[in-house]
């Protein structure tokens, strides 16, 4: 049974989601507060699945605690929030959240969103990940398409291996410049990686122009999976 962790403190709309997807068949734990949600997930790492977490908490912001936690758990963070212009959200994005829903919303869109995110968890293994055609075994760093090699060079290898351990997250430019931009001592700008991406692409996209493993998401990055 997967395990979620709302955070919110509108008692509620808490109660209320949390009632709902207990219908479903999650096994769910309410906090109210940013130190109890904080609380249970140190607490509590191996036993949550997935956070649902209010951007504005009466004790403090839910992207501190997105960005606080984010380096201990690699379960999907989901927030809650009433504010989802760009700016925001690209906000959240860069504290390590993997998605929006905006209030009010739909309890039945939450439950698909949340399977899904779910899912494609469980997709990525410690060593070999597979999705579609594609198979990369992060072991033996070998990528295969269709079961043929398929040639990287070591940065388009490690922008690949960044979004596919983090398949269905949407990272900014700004998250993947951070990982690889010092990768064996080499500088990587906004301009080397959009070049990378292209490169990338022709090697294992059958239509560039119409992806399925490396999605733009414009005025904000890339996520891996349609």
């Amino acid at each position: 049974m997967n395990s979620i962790l709302i955070v919110e403190d509108d008692k509620i709309l808490n109660r209320g989601v949390s009632f709902a997807l207990k219908r479903e068949g999650y096994d769910v734990i309410s906090a109210y507060s940013k130190i109890e949600g904080k609380e249970i997930i140190l607490n509590n790492e191996n036993k949550i699945d997935f956070l649902l977490l209010d951007i504005n908490l009466s004790d403090g912001s839910g992207l501190e605690l997105c960005k606080e936690i984010r380096e201990k758990v690699n379960f999907p963070i989901v927030f809650f929030t009433a504010n989802d212009t760009e700016e925001d959200m690209v906000k959240g994005f860069e504290t390590g959240c993997d998605d929006y829903i905006s209030k009010p919303f739909s309890v039945e869109v939450l439950k698909h969103k949340i399977n899904a995110m779910i899912r494609m968890q469980k997709g990525v293994s410690h060593n070999v990940f597979e999705y579609k055609d594609l198979k990369i075994d992060f072991e033996k760093i070998e990528v295969k398409l269709n079961d043929k090699d398929v040639n990287l060079t070591a940065t388009e290898y490690k922008i690949l291996e960044l979004l596919a351990k983090n398949k269905g997250k949407v990272m900014t430019k700004e998250m993947i410049l951070d990982k690889i931009w010092d990768y064996k001592g080499n500088y990587v700008d906004d301009n080397t990686l959009s070049v990378n991406i292209r490169r990338l692409r022709k090697k294992i996209e059958r239509d560039p122009k119409n992806c399925k493993y490396i999605i733009t998401v414009f005025g904000i990055g890339y996520v891996f999976g349609e």
